[in-house]
């Protein structure tokens, strides 16, 4: 059959089925806390310090695990290969100026550079936890 006379597959069935598994997590979410809170002594106003500063600490730690790593990773991912098309540096020398090239902007990425190697971007990281 030809593919211009195949029947279209509708996209409703497809999009009812994501927002029902999207209720049907945030309603898991919801009763996970209800048990979670029922089953919590209530907390007194000398409490809330310690919580707060609990909260935060465990957020700090836990942003610091999932962005930590993120200023480690490759930017490119074909650094170092024969196949990376920024490693192709263009560059013009005109009379006894200096010369003056592409290599400068991506000597960083195809030499296999992370975040932190970048020359902006590595000074911007340093507000990242890890």
């Amino acid at each position: 059959m030809p593919s211009h006379a195949r029947p279209k597959p509708s996209r409703i069935p497809r999009t009812l089925l994501r927002a029902g598994l999207v209720l049907s997590a945030a309603g898991a979410a919801l009763a996970a806390g209800g048990a979670a809170s029922a089953s919590a002594a209530p907390a007194s106003a000398t409490d809330t310090g310690a919580t707060a500063s609990a909260l935060t600490g465990a957020l700090l730690n836990s942003a610091a695990g999932g962005l930590g790593p993120v200023k480690d990773l490759k930017i490119d991912p074909l650094a170092n290969t024969s196949v990376d098309p920024l490693a192709n540096a263009v560059g013009t020398q005109i009379a006894d100026f200096k010369p003056v090239g592409t290599n400068l902007l991506t000597d960083p990425l195809t030499g296999g550079g992370t975040l932190r190697n970048l020359p902006l971007v590595g000074t911007l990281t340093k507000v990242l936890p890890g």
